[in-house]
């Protein structure tokens, strides 16, 4: 079809209507957002030639979005969360913040709750026979190398089946397993006493692997670990590790993967002694650095929702 009539006096007399722009009541903000965003979808139609089984197709493929409740889930496969970081970086760089451990995506699966240790988490509450010891400790070091002080560090990552506690379709754990935090002391270190993670892929019947198929996408993800680094004088990280000799580590279907971000694994003896389930166990260093208050103001916090239970 040649005929393009997004910028008729038409259509634009429809979208300044559908966002009210020019009513005095609502939110400015919101009005500004939306007229943008239905302005190049309508342009999109006309220079793609969307046909009305389309545009309905894409609307019923929301409709099961949200029956799913995967949109979190899509944000991440479609690079859309990789692509938040992306401006932070660029924003940080511009602002003359540089260094610090990399951030990357938080991901959908977050649970606030999690109790709160000095020093050291043992936080493999349920029995996983598939999955083998880790411990993951470092310290935590402001901008200038010191040990930071009282910062609390989150972890939660999935178990041997790649499901993570909380969200788990099977049931089978508790909602904080493998999930929990340490607060550090004046050398600040930390310690995570854990086991073994591994990927996980979206759910197959799910809508984000609906759309992934069509696009002729795998949505897998290589073996991870969340954190969540947080103190009074230094920005929020939020980042996450990748296990050493995963085969998807560079081809992570959420886009993860950051260079600084894939710690070596080390095998180690005296599990038993830490009350872990064997002798032998993998450790993991990682070392963290965080980045400086911008004028006061903790300008890496992102307020989005999530899930939360009592611990």
């Amino acid at each position: 079809m040649s005929v393009k009539v997004s910028q008729s006096a038409e259509a634009q007399a429809l979208l300044r209507a559908a966002a009210n722009l020019d009513g005095t009541d609502g939110s400015a903000r919101a009005k500004q957002i939306i007229h943008r965003l239905l302005s190049d979808l309508f342009k999109a139609v006309d220079d793609l030639d969307m046909t009305p089984d389309e545009i309905w197709a894409g609307v019923n493929y929301f409709n099961k979005l949200g029956q799913d409740g995967e949109a979190a889930l899509l944000a991440a496969g479609l690079g859309l969360e990789k692509y938040l970081d992306i401006r932070m970086d660029a924003q940080d760089k511009e602002a003359g913040l540089e260094g610090g451990t990399p951030r990357t995506i938080e991901g959908p699966l977050y649970l606030d709750g999690a109790p709160v240790r000095d020093g050291v988490a043992r936080i493999d509450i349920d029995p996983d026979e598939n999955a083998e010891p880790l411990v993951i400790r470092g310290t935590i070091k402001d901008q200038n190398g010191k040990p930071v002080d009282n910062a609390v560090i989150e972890c939660w990552h999935g178990n041997s089946k790649g499901f993570y506690s909380h969200f788990d379709p099977t049931g089978a754990q508790s909602d904080f397993n493998l999930r929990g935090a340490v607060r550090t002391g004046p050398d600040g270190k930390y310690e995570f006493r854990t086991l073994m993670p591994v990927g996980y892929g979206c759910p197959p019947q799910g809508a984000t692997q609906q759309l992934l198929n069509v696009l002729a996408r795998h949505g897998n993800r290589p073996a991870h670990v969340h954190f969540f680094v947080t103190s009074e004088r230094t920005r929020k990280l939020t980042t996450q590790i990748n296990i050493e000799g995963d085969p998807l580590i560079w081809d992570d279907f959420a886009y993860a993967t950051r260079e600084d971000l894939v710690p070596p694994v080390t095998e180690k003896t005296g599990g038993t002694a830490l009350g872990l389930k064997t002798d032998a166990y993998k450790e993991i260093e990682f070392d963290i650095q965080l980045t400086p208050l911008v004028q006061g103001k903790d300008t890496q916090i992102v307020n989005r929702l999530r899930a939360s239970a009592a611990a």
